[in-house]
């Protein structure tokens, strides 16, 4: 092996630590601000002199049309282009800034990045050489991520005869303090080496470890670009000889080499065609920004590859493509950190769990048709296959290797949603089972302040739907008895925690079920409010459990759950149990017999960490005590949320993430819990449909009057009847199964009662009786 064929192997070793198969791209749209430059590089074909009739800056109506027609393109990211300063060297462009009302380029370039910001659904990302710390701070505040490119430490290129000699913006010492303030300030940054222009080898590794450096300092370098140098006509370099495919590739490695496994290290596709398996091998493991409306304006000559060629080559190498924002993944999981707020919270809202551009429009409880996979890969990643080995075995994964399989795309994502259903077909055959039931939810009233929840209700809270109730036990009764006529053989309540209640308000509802319909089963009380029961009446919650035991209780749901991580916990729900009280309490009913479901809400705030060590909590007990009956998997529904209206959560998870959530649990959770149910509710019939085959075998209830979801904004249905949920396990090619709460079947009576259920009469929705607290 030769001396570069071993630099790119490791460098590739490197890389794949790091990002895996993913390789990325931003979906851009070019905005050349202005041509005008005070540098005279003798490379470039970009800046410009004043030219009469042709105006020194792109006017806000012009920036707007760019970027509109990006944004109907579906691009993601507004890349502004301009030249150093112009207004320091040409009267013509002092003229225009004084025409538009600013001061200086950068001010104009600031507000037009606010522009974008507000008119489009781009994410601006600016590129305008030299700043200031006011000039960096204020662009901060409307654009996702800045950058400049370093080119080069190398003060000899700007002596006499160096290509950078008349050009004052492009001394190292400047761009290197421009970088240096960028990270003092929380940037995430784009800066890069320019190949081929005069300088050595040597140089260019003083330039990457000036970067390195840097990086470690303030960890606020999100890509290090490798650029090779294209003579162009009509300049001072148009003679001079290019880089060679060797020389670029000995740059990308030792970049890699250099700044490590996790840096994003980019080289623009569009100057080295026909050559990309090679890139890919040298370390890289990102192709730019790729625009489908306009053209790299810095190197016209040279066309941007189709996107779909893009993808196509880069399977050919193994390699999945990824859309990312024009922010880097690391830096969009801690937005508050990296982000000015009114970025944060586009970014959140445009992004997917692992920080990439959302693959689709289609979020929980809308109408969208689920997207298909789009499979490129020919082979399956050997570790995904070794970890879906393991786990189809009974091994209990670690959380990091959890994640690997959460992040699964392309044929990963098809193996493991695959071998889920192979998985769930040796554990539960061909039936897929579902529960005739009613959801009563007994009060919206709520003086908790969980963050993510649109159906509690109470003085603060009216802006948000329907008006605060709390039932009264008659109707209670009422619709259990309705509930029981038309079929059902569970009902499932769930409230908010009423100021006013106690533990015997609890046992109360329990009573008055089972003095109304005594085979009902009553399905109730989320750990939350077994816990605030318990407390009112001063009762240690097993002895709380055995009173509701007695007076009807048979199952507790295992809502409440949200996240059994405490980090994520702090942010959604602060004022609720942790996540030690949440087990202590399924624990404690397990104990005294009282079998429980766990459920998962996820697509918020949440990283698939947090989903890894969810799962092994549930797991684990599960282990210790055998009492879950079934994972449920529960989309967030973004639409009413409070903290997604504050523009503080993503838009629930991705199709991608929500079936895979169902086919991670069923490999995770094998063979401790054996029913894994998907949420037609928030998946939709369609969504549904494909869950069940990606591993789940449970359809959940029919719910009769389910609301909770609803509240948050879901657009399916209140109910999903026997006759409907039959024919669409019918139509996959499965055996529909009525069930029980306890997964028995039921009797032939119950399920002749449900195919023939009159229309529900009206709820009755009892308004408050006592004061609330706001």
């Amino acid at each position: 092996m030769t001396e570069l064929s071993e630099l790119m192997a490791g460098a590739a070793r490197l890389r794949d630590r790091g990002h895996g198969r993913l390789v990325s791209y931003s979906r851009k749209v070019f905005i050349p601000l202005t041509h005008l430059c005070r540098d005279v590089c003798h490379y470039c074909t970009f800046a410009e002199r004043p030219q009469p009739g042709k105006p020194a800056y792109l006017s806000p109506d012009d920036v707007l049309a760019i970027a509109r027609a990006g944004q109907a393109a579906g691009c993601t990211e507004a890349l502004f282009t301009l030249g150093d300063k112009p207004e320091l060297r040409y009267g013509a462009a002092r003229d225009a800034l004084v025409a538009l009302g600013h001061p200086t380029t950068i001010s104009y370039l600031t507000a037009m990045c606010d522009l974008v910001l507000r008119e489009t659904s781009l994410l601006p990302h600016a590129n305008p050489g030299v700043m200031t710390r006011e000039e960096i701070a204020a662009l901060r505040e409307v654009s996702a991520s800045q950058g400049i490119m370093l080119e080069s430490t190398s003060e000899r290129l700007c002596e006499k005869g160096g290509v950078h000699f008349g050009s004052p913006d492009k001394h190292p010492a400047v761009r290197l303090e421009t970088i240096r303030l960028a990270g003092e300030l929380k940037v995430p940054f784009t800066t890069g080496i320019l190949i081929g222009i005069g300088e050595m080898r040597e140089e260019r590794v003083a330039a990457l470890e000036a970067i390195a450096r840097l990086h470690d300092r303030y960890g606020h370098i999100q890509e290090v670009i490798v650029q090779n140098f294209r003579a162009k006509p009509d300049t001072k370099w148009a003679d001079a000889e290019e880089p060679d495919l060797e020389d670029l590739l000995w740059t990308i490695a030792t970049a890699r080499r250099i700044l490590g496994p996790d840096m994003n290290i980019q080289a623009p596709p569009n100057l080295s065609p026909g050559v990309y398996p090679r890139l890919v091998d040298a370390g890289l493991n990102d192709w730019g920004g790729v625009s489908p409306v306009t053209p790299d304006h810095v190197n016209p000559e040279a066309p941007w590859p189709a996107i779909e060629e893009l993808a196509r080559m880069s399977s050919e190498m193994g390699k999945v493509l990824v859309n990312r924002l024009a922010v880097y993944p690391s830096y969009v999981r801690a937005p508050d950190v990296w982000l000015a707020p009114e970025v944060a919270i586009r970014v959140r809202r445009m992004s997917d769990a692992e920080g990439y551009a959302r693959e689709d429009d289609w979020a929980p409880g809308n109408t969208e048709p689920p997207p298909a996979p789009r499979l490129r890969l020919g082979a399956v990643d050997a570790g995904i296959a070794r970890l879906v080995e393991r786990a189809s075995g009974g091994q209990r994964l670690d959380p990091p290797e959890i994640m690997q399989l959460f992040a699964a795309r392309d044929v990963d994502y098809r193996h493991v949603t695959g071998a889920a259903d192979a998985l769930r077909q040796a554990v539960s055959g061909d039936v897929i089972r579902y529960v005739v039931n009613r959801n009563i939810n007994y009060t919206n009233i709520c003086y908790f302040r969980c963050r993510f929840c649109a159906f509690s209700k109470g003085r603060t809270h009216e802006d948000l739907r329907g008006a605060p109730y709390d039932l009264a036990l008659e109707e209670v009764a009422r619709r259990a008895v309705e509930a029981w006529q038309r079929g059902a053989t569970e009902v499932c309540l769930q409230g908010g925690i009423h100021p006013d209640y106690t533990g015997e308000t609890y046992e109360a509802i329990c009573r008055t079920i089972k003095q109304a319909v005594p085979g009902m089963h009553i399905h109730a009380f989320s750990p939350l409010e077994v816990t605030q029961g318990a407390a009112t009446l001063q009762t240690p919650i097993p002895d709380f459990l055995a009173k509701l035991k007695e007076a009807g209780l048979g199952t507790l749901p295992g809502t409440a759950a949200e996240i059994l991580d405490d980090e994520v916990r702090a942010i959604i729900c602060p004022d609720k149990i942790n996540t030690a009280q949440w087990l202590d309490v399924q624990r404690a009913a397990h104990k005294l017999g009282l079998r429980t479901t766990s459920t998962i809400m996820y697509g918020h705030v949440e990283s698939s960490l947090a989903w890894a060590r969810h799962l092994l909590a549930l797991r684990d007990l599960q282990v210790e005590t055998g009492g879950f009956t079934e994972f449920v998997p529960l989309p967030f529904v973004h639409m009413e949320a409070p903290m997604y209206r504050q523009g503080r959560a993503r838009r629930g998870p991705t199709f991608r993430e929500a079936v895979i959530m169902h086919s991670v649990a069923r490999l995770v959770l094998h063979p401790a819990i054996t029913n894994i149910q998907t949420s037609w509710v928030k998946m939709g019939p369609a969504g549904a449909a494909i869950c069940l085959q990606s591993g789940a075998n449970d359809l959940g209830g029919t719910l009769m009057n389910e609301s909770i979801s609803r509240a948050a904004g879901t657009q399916h249905g209140q109910e999903f009847p026997p006759d409907a949920m039959e024919k669409l396990i019918h139509s996959i090619g499965r055996v529909p199964q009525q069930r029980d709460t306890l997964y028995r079947p039921v009797d032939e009576e119950r399920r002749a009662a449900s195919f023939v259920a009159e229309d529900l009469a009206p709820i009755v929705l009892t308004p408050p009786r006592k004061k609330v607290m706001a």
